[in-house]
């Protein structure tokens, strides 16, 4: 089984959560974004990483906006799948940008990166990577996999949420985050591609803003339902 969850932050507990221990072999897990463990490359973080690709089920994050992309992308790229990752060892894997991957004959789009709201607090190449950001080529890389696919895709698994999605869900917010280009990008490709889930991480919510479009925090959904697997 295919399942996601939003945002870790780093937050070794999580895997303790009863939802998370009922995830069996083989089963892959998705993560959206700011994964947070790779950040200092301390070796108490190296054994974390170490421990995490020994768990029996797949872990497959996108990136977010806490992520030390100068580590990150010291590791050796190969081929997972049918789509490009960063093998950190085991069974765990940072799904790159723009690309789509075949997990359970599910054709998953992957695209992380987002903005940091706090950028005025945080110190750039130590708290803050411009890294953050996609650049062009990968976003011009993801319109491209996703032509090669006919334009339709499973599900679709990103850090932020298209334009529209971030401004509706932020009007009854009293502080509102500005939209970006990425979101703008986002809001293009799911005007111009047919899938049946997206999931993003970035807005710390668990809702289902449509029966498509779902944010995802704390909860574990099962990807092709939507459903919370404590609920199953």
């Amino acid at each position: 089984m295919i399942y996601v969850t939003g945002d870790l932050h780093g937050d070794i507990e999580r895997f303790s959560t009863p939802a998370m221990r009922k995830l069996k072999k083989g089963d892959t897990l998705l993560v959206c974004g700011d994964f947070g463990f790779i950040w200092n490359g301390g070796k108490s973080e190296e054994k974390i990483i170490k421990k995490l690709g020994e768990k029996k089920y797949n872990i497959c994050f996108v990136d977010g906006t806490h992520e030390n992309f100068r580590i990150l992308n010291k590791y050796e790229v190969s081929e997972w799948n049918g789509g490009k990752v960063h093998h950190l060892g085991g069974n765990l894997y940072h799904l790159m940008r723009g690309q789509v991957f075949e997990i359970e004959g599910k054709k998953i789009f992957a695209m992380g990166g987002g903005e940091s709201p706090d950028l005025e607090i945080r110190i750039s190449n130590n708290t803050w990577f411009k890294e953050e950001s996609p650049n062009q080529q990968e976003l011009i890389e993801g319109a491209e996999n996703i032509d090669a696919n006919d334009n339709k895709v499973d599900i679709i698994i990103t850090h932020e949420p298209s334009a529209k999605i971030k401004d509706f869900i932020q009007l009854k917010n009293a502080e509102r985050t500005r939209l970006t280009l990425l979101n703008t990008y986002f809001e293009e490709l799911g005007n111009s591609c047919e899938y049946s889930k997206w999931y993003f991480g970035s807005l710390h919510l668990d809702k289902h803003i449509s029966t498509t479009q779902i944010a995802v925090f704390n909860n574990v959904l099962e990807v092709e339902s939507g459903k919370n697997i404590l609920s199953l």
